[in-house]
């Protein structure tokens, strides 16, 4: 039933745009998700990792949720999953024992050096679509949209 209001809704000028917008931001997760799932990374592995990459030094998960805008809980299990990978490891804060903090490992720093090509690779490849013109034009209207 939402979906068949939601096709209706689209008849609406309003509307339509903002399902223009949010149906190429799905197209683009998908396709930023796909490129990176191919070496075994997601946006929000790569995220944390990036975050962690420009930390000074290892944060705790909750300074970590804070950073990416996340609930503990997920922070947490994505954390789990980066450990078992071998790309993050959790070390004991050197001020409070009960404090645990998430630290790169080498090839943690590799994953997300290779991460952030795909996700620029992938950039260009967008910014090729929208040509010389729209590409500028495009971002001015995204920053009125997102405050």
């Amino acid at each position: 039933m939402n979906e068949v209001r939601a096709k209706g809704a689209r008849t609406h000028q309003g509307t339509s745009v903002v399902f223009g917008v949010l149906d190429a931001a799905h197209v683009l997760e998908s396709r930023l998700e796909g490129a990176l799932g191919k070496v075994g990374l997601s946006m929000a592995k790569v995220g944390v990792l990036d975050t962690l990459t420009k930390a000074p030094e290892p944060l705790t998960l909750g300074e970590l949720a804070e950073k990416i805008s996340c609930v503990r809980s997920n922070v947490t299990q994505l954390v789990d999953r980066l450990e078992a990978e071998g790309l993050v490891r959790r070390i004991s804060d050197p001020n409070d024992r009960r404090v645990r903090r998430a630290a790169l490992t080498p090839t943690g720093r590799a994953a997300c050096a290779e991460g952030m090509r795909i996700l620029v690779l992938e950039e260009q490849v967008v910014m090729s679509a929208l040509g010389q013109e729209d590409a500028p034009a495009l971002l001015k209207v995204l920053r009125r949209l997102t405050p």
